[in-house]
């Protein structure tokens, strides 16, 4: 009797500590989970280019810029393209999100005029050249 006593207490102990951990990773932040995300709020003529609005979020230590790229799909002959960038200095990377505008500026002869359907690609890219949470919309300025 006294070894099946000593089995339900080792059991016993084992459980409290096995519910004692997942209630740690049960309280655990979930930011973790949503880091290195983008989503395009808002497509905006400026100009001859565009301003973009995005909410992303990325890993704390993180070393990459955040670039929006746009192209004008209104017709089948390209007449507008322009391209943006937020330096990683310009970045807040604490697992939250946060609010950016990014300008792209057109190219030397391809700008955006007032009634164009645009395809806006905006993503991560890094030092090493990886490009990662790739996001599009589509958006008449």
């Amino acid at each position: 009797m006294k070894a099946s006593r000593i089995r339900r207490g080792v059991a016993g102990g084992v459980a409290v500590v096995a519910l004692a951990g997942a209630g740690v990773l049960a309280s655990a932040p979930m930011a973790a989970a949503k880091a290195n995300l983008i989503a395009v709020n808002k497509v905006a003529l400026d100009g001859a280019g565009l301003r973009v609005n995005v909410t992303y979020s990325c890993d704390p230590g993180m070393n990459h810029q955040l670039v929006a790229n746009a192209e004008e799909i209104t017709s089948a002959k390209l007449k507008g393209y322009g391209a943006g960038t937020i330096k990683v200095d310009k970045l807040v990377c604490d697992y939250a999100d946060h609010t950016a505008q990014v300008r792209l500026k057109p190219a030397a002869t391809l700008g955006f005029e007032k009634g164009d359907k645009v395809k806006v690609t905006v993503f991560y890219f890094d030092d090493d050249g990886f490009r990662y949470a790739d996001t599009t919309a589509t958006a008449t300025v």
